[in-house]
């Protein structure tokens, strides 16, 4: 096996075999620098890729010539699942951070899928995860104040890195405050104003890029909502 498939989302309810099994499918593995692209908006959609280390974040280009973050993805996920359809990359995927992905050709999978019948319910798992998510930060942006928006956006990475088996408490944000921003539609100011209300209520602390959830509880509560 070219690729650590067992520490990716991928192979979740797969057997030893059937690992293996889709190990041979990985084209090969490769590292993104800080900075560097993976992928094009506009480009044609040949592969997914699984995050084996590092994060990216997603954007588009407005018409204003700004960028707008759509996304952030983190160590076990998948990148390109938004290209199925159109069979065209709807985002630019920069790495936050030195990377290393997986690249899955999408036609192999789909042609294995038959055989792996678990492998394809995985997948609608996931791109049902992500059509959750993104009503999520929809309802973000249309019904929350500003510290609201930030602690639901807290409160979603401690889930996606629960699930991957990391602390839910204590993490690095590997995002920028002014990506932060872009993604729940707030200026940077009020993105700094927001960290610094959190951590004088003693719900949060902040260090550089290391935060520290201090209630999980109280966060849902200050939301309204418990983010899954």
């Amino acid at each position: 096996m070219t690729c650590s498939l067992r520490e990716l989302c991928l192979p979740v309810g797969l057997t030893d075999e059937e690992i293996e099994y889709l190990g041979n499918l990985i084209n090969h593995k490769f590292k993104v620098r800080r900075g560097e692209f993976l992928l094009h908006a506009g480009s044609d959609f040949k592969s997914l890729y699984a995050v084996k280390n590092g994060s990216f974040k997603t954007c588009i280009l407005k018409m204003d010539g700004r960028q707008q973050v759509t996304g952030f993805y983190m160590t076990g996920e998948l990148l390109g699942l938004d290209a199925i359809s159109p069979e065209k990359h709807t985002c630019d995927t920069i790495a936050l951070d030195d990377s290393e992905v997986c690249e899955v050709p999408f036609r192999k999978l789909e042609e294995i899928g038959c055989s792996i019948p678990s492998l394809m319910s995985q997948f609608h798992k996931i791109m049902s995860r992500e059509i959750v998510q993104d009503r999520g930060v929809m309802m973000l942006l249309g019904s929350m104040r500003a510290d609201e928006r930030l602690a639901a956006f807290l409160l979603n990475l401690s889930t996606r890195f629960a699930r991957r088996g990391y602390s839910s408490t204590d993490f690095v944000l590997r995002a920028t405050r002014e990506d932060i921003g872009s993604y729940l539609g707030l200026k940077l100011e009020t993105v700094s104003r927001s960290f610094s209300k959190l951590q004088e209520e003693g719900l949060i602390t902040v260090s550089n890029k290391h935060v520290t959830l201090h209630d999980l509880d109280k966060l849902n509560h200050r939301i309204g909502n418990s983010m899954g």
